[in-house]
């Protein structure tokens, strides 16, 4: 089973792309609030930074989704993000991505570098915003964003419908200023509207951002050689000796 555009199961809907079930109970309610009382979900709390962006599917770059990334910084080279497609609070987990500097991409195996996409553009051209920062605020951290690298595995299409979860992971690329990476311009107005914002006036304000002294052409492979990556699952051998006596 291929990350394709063909769902791999009959839950898909016609409308918000929520999974099935029934409505929380009393009991669960209250065994939530309990455990935000009592337990410390500290990699939770470390989440620092709420992104709003755009990412297209390496297997099909037609399509365009809104992403909510929300982010924990481990160190100065290295960023994890949970990615949400809203910012509601019934937003669907529908990914990871995880971004690294230009030092620590530079020393990564070439076949590695061909999953990663960079984000200059991204950053540079207005697309990539940090909701009701200041841009004087997020300006450092964009300079910083401009020169890394990022790996996006999308979990839940929720573009295409899917109630749940279906099939293979898919590997996921940034905006580019080509043809197939140039984001929808009705998705682009609907997030502007929301945030009472202007991407144009944001790329305006950013030309001055210094540019990267180059960009890994390991990255952003599908530019350079037309050629995406999807994954298939298929039965395998399992190792059935347990690794201890």
């Amino acid at each position: 089973m291929a990350s394709s555009d063909k769902s791999p199961s009959a839950l898909a809907t016609d409308g918000e792309p929520r999974p099935p079930g029934q409505p929380m109970t009393v009991e669960q309610h209250v065994i939530d609030k309990g455990s935000q009382i009592l337990q410390s979900l500290k990699p939770v709390k470390k989440m620092s930074q709420h992104a709003c962006t755009f990412a297209s599917y390496s297997h099909d770059m037609t399509r365009h989704i809104e992403t909510h990334h929300y982010i924990t910084r481990l160190n100065q080279d290295f960023l994890q993000c949970a990615v949400y497609d809203t910012d509601h609070a019934h937003g669907c987990l529908i990914g990871i991505e995880y971004i690294i500097s230009d030092r620590i991409f530079e020393d990564l195996p070439p076949d590695e570098q061909k999953l990663w996409h960079s984000h200059a553009y991204e950053i540079k051209s207005g697309l990539w915003v940090n909701p009701r920062v200041p841009g004087i605020i997020e300006k450092p951290e964009l300079e910083n964003l401009v020169k890394t690298y990022g790996k996006f595995w999308c979990t839940w299409q929720v573009d295409r419908g899917d109630k749940l979860p279906l099939g293979a992971p898919a590997l996921m690329m940034s905006p580019q200023p080509v043809n197939l990476g140039q984001v929808s311009p009705e998705l682009l107005h609907a997030r502007d509207r929301k945030y009472n914002i202007s991407t144009e006036a944001l790329r305006a304000s950013r030309v001055e951002f210094p540019e990267p002294e180059w960009i890994n052409p390991q990255a952003d492979y599908w530019k350079q050689h037309g050629k995406g990556f999807a994954i298939d699952i298929k039965l395998t051998d399992m190792i059935l000796r347990a690794p201890f006596p």
